[in-house]
């Protein structure tokens, strides 16, 4: 058995992509997401966590306490409704223990106890529940989970520039578009791509949650790896070329942490060397890390 995590983490998650889109916005014809003030790229912790999960999900398979809650195209009311029978609760009759009511509510869902008992079993079976922690207060309802691990926007060191590129399929769909076009047979679209950008997400992780959702020092190291290589396994055409570039942590020596986390992440300065005026490459930057008067907290480089 893995043994709990008793220090607190901070750290920066460093990424970039070159002729891709990172993270499109559904609102604005998929385009890379921006920020309209300042022209910096932006990636979501919601597509984050979906590469962790899917990194998880294919190097863990289905090994036992390490399934993905969120899957792709998943139904979440029958993973929560699969949990309950696995604990042998029937959600038709009155609850077993009689301090939990004399008869069901509800039909079909959880009361009292029951639902402890439920999310605890969530947390057990799905990795991405004990890590990001998830809402299942629907259907037969198990609760809420406050995940140990968040993250934050991405955001990109530079201003991005975003290009909309024309391509051209050499077929149609249907035998009526064949005969409109007189057997030219061509269909137009759009792709849209960042020429280069690098990335910067905060990651935060509290042992005090992860007690409570069982995430421990075997998730930690399974979470370094999915962050380090979950880019390697999501080659697409329209992300281009993407790439984990720096993991910077820092480890606390306590649970409640030794410094804040917005002073340690000022230690960390990325900034394009001075004869770069476009930049197109993680090589086309300079990464500082200063780790003088640190106390009570280790500077650890993951990649």
């Amino acid at each position: 058995m893995s043994a709990e995590l008793n220090n607190r983490y901070d750290f920066l998650l460093v990424f970039d992509v070159q002729d891709g889109n990172p993270n499109g916005d559904p609102d604005a014809g998929n385009l890379p997401r921006v920020d309209a003030e300042t022209g910096e790229g932006l990636v979501t912790d919601v597509c984050l966590k979906r590469k962790v999960r899917n990194y998880v999900q294919l190097t863990k398979g289905e090994e036992e306490g390490y399934d993905i809650f969120v899957k792709e195209k998943g139904i979440l009311n029958a993973r929560i409704d699969k949990a309950y029978a696995d604990m042998g609760i029937d959600l038709t009759q009155a609850p077993q223990d009689p301090a939990d009511g004399k008869k069901r509510n509800k039909e079909g869902q959880g009361q009292g106890s029951e639902v402890q008992k439920a999310r605890n079993k969530m947390c057990q079976d799905y990795f991405d529940i004990r890590t990001f922690g998830a809402v299942m207060s629907t259907g037969a309802n198990a609760g809420q989970v406050r995940g140990p691990v968040q993250l934050t926007f991405a955001r990109s060191v530079d201003p991005i520039v975003t290009l909309e590129h024309s391509i051209t399929r050499m077929a149609v769909a249907t035998e009526a578009e064949a005969e409109k076009q007189g057997g030219d047979n061509r269909t137009m679209g759009r792709k849209n791509t960042v020429p280069y950008g690098l990335y910067v997400a905060k990651g935060f992780i509290s042992p005090a949650l992860a007690h409570q959702t069982g995430f421990d020092e075997d998730d930690l190291k399974l979470l370094w790896e999915a962050l380090i290589n979950m880019f390697e396994h999501d080659r697409s055409a329209a992300r281009g070329m993407m790439a984990t570039q720096k993991l910077i942590v820092f480890k606390h020596d306590s649970a409640l942490g030794n410094e804040h986390a917005h002073k340690l992440f000022t230690r960390v300065q990325i900034s394009k060397k001075d004869n770069v005026a476009v930049p197109r490459s993680f090589d086309d930057y300079d990464v500082n890390i200063d780790d003088k008067g640190l106390s009570g907290v280790k500077l650890i480089e993951k990649l």
